[in-house]
């Protein structure tokens, strides 16, 4: 292979730097972890789709999370397992193959977000305006929801990577454990100004536009618990409600993290090990704390439990 094809056509990942004692250990946290996170969230889609007291505006929104935390875990860590097996000079990806990482690396971090975003106005809508709920969170309404999150982060993340694309490399190397934008545009000898303030800006927007609308959200939704003298209601209510802000917790400290260990070189292998995290703490934790923490879902995994374990003795 000459040296013009490599430059152009296939690139170096620099990956986990695990010694050769370590490396099974690894994959075998990596492996346990994805099997972790796909069982649960694909259990969870399972069961609100095919038990019909879960057919309703809060749990199809809620399906929307699952969906994407398998999104996030597959797009990274079977070829991250793959890549602990192997040498760290073997640890080869094709530029297209590195380019379509990326893209769904960035649709799963929007996503986080927008997802999120139309959940808390799920449980605003319930909380604050119980009497129209029914009425504004139509079928139609769900849909258009899920599609404006989907939609969106679609569309940015588009053009994000479209601008990437327009530049030529130089470089062979991708200095993370997986492709993302960054990675792709630092192989580039041109000037990448553009790229850099674009993800700059995109990421503060998102973040801040996520954090502010569900901090406001919640404002309202406490003031209406305060004001109100159902203790029963304003228990579910809260109930409900600390476990979609834990949800955001963890998807909001995984990856500022990630983000803050960016800005610090030297802090390289825990950046790497906090851009990982961020596929696995997420999908891993989101399932158990709001399908178990959620009465409904709750009890219907308990039946499912229950009756595999008498089909299974019979």
């Amino acid at each position: 292979m000459d040296n013009l094809t490599f430059r152009h056509s296939v690139l170096l990942v620099e990956g986990l730097k695990v010694t050769h004692q370590s490396s099974q250990p690894v994959f075998i946290v990596l492996f346990l972890s994805y099997i972790f996170a796909m069982i649960s969230n694909i259990t969870l889609i399972f069961l609100i789709s095919t038990e019909k007291n879960l057919h309703d505006p809060m749990h199809f929104l809620f399906c929307n999370l699952p969906v994407n935390d398998i999104i996030g875990t597959t797009v990274i860590l079977p070829r991250l397992m793959q890549d602990v097996l192997k040498e760290a000079s073997e640890r080869y990806i094709s530029y297209t193959e590195c380019v379509v990482q990326a893209y769904f690396v960035h649709v799963f971090t929007a996503a986080c977000h927008y997802v999120l975003m139309i959940m808390a106005f799920d449980r605003y809508v319930a909380i604050c305006n119980p009497l129209r709920y029914t009425a504004i969170m139509t079928n139609k309404m769900v849909i258009k929801l899920s599609a404006s999150a989907w939609g969106l982060a679609i569309i940015v993340v588009t053009v994000m990577i479209g601008l990437t694309l327009r530049l030529s490399h130089c470089r062979s190397t991708i200095e993370n454990p997986f492709c993302d934008n960054a990675s792709l545009f630092k192989l580039s000898c041109e000037n990448v100004s553009i790229n850099n303030a674009f993800g700059v800006v995109y990421s503060v927007i998102v973040a801040c536009l996520s954090a502010i609308s569900i901090f406001i959200t919640y404002v309202k939704i406490a003031t209406v618990c305060l004001a109100s003298k159902n203790k029963a209601l304003n228990s579910k209510a809260m109930k409900t409600c600390s476990t979609h802000l834990a949800v955001y917790l963890i998807m909001f400290v995984s990856g500022a993290i990630f983000i803050f260990l960016h800005r610090f070189p030297e802090y390289a292998e825990s950046r790497k090990l906090g851009s990982i995290m961020f596929h696995i703490v997420p999908p891993g934790l989101n399932p158990l704390v709001y399908g178990l923490q959620t009465k409904e879902i709750r009890q219907r995994f308990v039946k499912l439990c229950r009756r595999k374990t008498s089909t299974s003795l019979m």
